[in-house]
């Protein structure tokens, strides 16, 4: 798991799940007059329904969506992927307090709470997919370190690189250095300089050989090398020797 693959929509629906779980332990009905302080006001948790069929529904919807976007390739529970089943938990649960909060006489600050937490835990949940702006790395990615010469010993590392350098095809070469700069290599139409870049999103990368299904998913906030240019795409390798074919390459972030 990377959490460096969070993004603003992750954040935000983090931070909705939080004040949801907070909001069950709040009362539900509001109250006036002297004989308050002499009452314990209902909270979500005096109904299990309420509070362990929609509150905590909600909670793992979000806590669903964001174990989704930690894993490296979608899991499916029962044919349907991870973040689509958190995502309708938090529509559900947004849509049992919208109406929960309609018919209610008197509301007090959980269930008000409640429902702005829900809902904007829905809105994330289903927005940041299909939104560019919450799709933006939650933590960015640091700067890499200045490139070194070719064979010169680096004196630091960034983050994301490398630990070894490897060869063009995935495997580590004997006698290269740590962090070394690699060559350039050929390709028709003009030389094709490696260089590191980093994704503003997660994006898929392809087999090389052009079948559909991907070989990776590259993560923000984690470097890598583009080692060729591949019609408009760039042929990238991981840390760990794999290779593929990044389609989309608009708003990388290069090195």
């Amino acid at each position: 798991m990377n959490i460096r693959s969070l993004t603003r929509g992750d954040g935000v629906v983090i931070g909705a799940a939080v004040l949801l779980f907070i909001a069950s332990f709040l009362s539900l009905t509001g109250c006036s007059g002297t004989y308050c302080d002499s009452i314990s006001l209902p909270s979500s948790w005096d109904s299990l329904g309420l509070g362990l069929g929609t509150y905590m529904a909600g909670v793992a919807g979000g806590a669903l969506v964001i174990f989704s976007r930690l894993l490296p390739a979608p899991r499916k529970v029962l044919g349907l992927d991870l973040a689509v089943v958190g995502a309708t938990l938090t529509v559900s649960a947004a849509w049992v307090l919208l109406w929960t909060l309609i018919d209610a006489t008197n509301s007090g600050s959980g269930l008000i709470l409640g429902f702005v937490a829900a809902l904007v835990l829905a809105a994330a949940a289903v927005a940041t997919p299909q939104v560019p702006a919450l799709q933006a790395a939650l933590i960015p990615a640091p700067k890499p370190a200045a490139p070194q010469p070719y064979g010169a010993q680096p004196q630091d590392a960034a983050y994301g690189y490398p630990g070894a350098q490897q060869s063009f095809s995935g495997q580590p070469q004997q006698g290269q250095p740590y962090g070394g700069q690699p060559q350039p290599q050929p390709v028709p139409g003009g030389e094709f300089s490696p260089f590191w870049f980093a994704v503003p999103a997660p994006r898929p990368l392809f087999a090389e050989d052009g079948s559909p299904a991907p070989v990776a998913e590259l993560a923000p906030g984690t470097w890598y090398l583009a080692v060729e240019q591949r019609g408009p795409g760039l042929v990238a390798q991981t840390q760990d020797g794999r290779r593929g074919v990044l389609q989309d390459t608009s708003g990388i972030q290069r090195g």
